[in-house]
């Protein structure tokens, strides 16, 4: 099937993945729950900045900067890794590889499908965030806005690529869930989930700069959060598609040559 032609099936997988997410509602919400690790920081680094600000950050600052976190972490959240490793590994990618249309953009459509539903956690945590530390929580200029939905995409594309990336190695090995594991333990200590990046020794945030984790997380929040004037966030911006084109071509690259090796696995 033509771009073209999956480009406009798309809205059509896409309700099939709205659906989906309806019928496993419990499931997304286990999810959410194992997602509340901002709230813990959130109570740990106010604690500990009730007496002296933390770099930047006093107490007001860390409130708003861990319920950003929570809000970004919904809305670019995706688990192609363990679907891609799952079906591999069961032999049932052979029913995705009739279809005319490419199992990446299935998976894509199935993991955006859960946003609406995300979207009742992250408004009312939004509004609270601005009621209680006030409207710094959101961005304050037309274009803060225009960066931070550019920068939420980003995020997410970035995140669904590296899960598709990864999980495509079980094509190439007997299971691609350690790496998951791996690349998710790196996630937590350098993307500005448990903590933000720009409390890290200067040495270590240069490396950070360049190390896609940060454009997952961190940069929709600081943006979120108008920790960056015009010029510094559109560089982050910069940087962090840069790293959606690489993860784009890695991605696809491996899929395409492991669905060769499938028929050894296929069940």
């Amino acid at each position: 099937m033509s771009v073209r032609s999956t480009l406009r099936a798309f809205p059509t997988l896409l309700r099939v993945g709205i659906s989906e997410a309806v019928a496993y509602r419990a499931e997304m919400f286990v999810w959410v729950l194992s997602t509340t690790m901002p709230f813990i920081s959130m109570a740990l680094w106010t604690a500990v900045a009730r007496y002296s600000p933390v770099g930047r950050y006093g107490s007001g600052d860390f409130v708003r900067y861990f319920l950003a976190a929570f809000v970004v972490r919904q809305m670019t959240g995706a688990w192609a890794a363990w679907q891609i490793n799952f079906e591999v590994r069961q032999g049932t990618l052979a029913m995705r590889l009739l279809r005319p249309v490419s199992p990446l953009w299935c998976y894509a459509a199935e993991n955006l499908g859960s946003f609406p539903m995300r979207l009742f956690l992250v408004v009312p945590v939004t509004l609270f965030s601005v009621y209680q530390v006030g409207a710094g929580s959101v961005p304050q200029t037309a274009w803060g806005w225009v960066f931070f939905f550019v920068s939420l995409a980003g995020g997410w594309l970035i995140t669904f690529l590296a899960n598709v990336a990864i999980g495509t190695m079980s094509l190439y090995m007997e299971s691609s869930t350690k790496l998951m594991d791996v690349w998710v333990a790196l996630f937590f200590v350098f993307s500005g989930y448990l903590y933000p990046v720009d409390l890290f020794p200067s040495a270590l945030r240069w490396l950070l700069e360049w190390l896609p984790f940060r454009y997952q997380i961190g940069l929709p929040v600081e943006l979120m959060t108008n920790a960056h004037g015009f010029g510094e966030a559109l560089g982050l911006l910069a940087r962090q598609w840069l790293w959606v084109g690489l993860m784009l071509l890695v991605a696809v690259g491996l899929w395409k040559r492991g669905l060769k090796r499938f028929a050894a696995f296929g069940g």
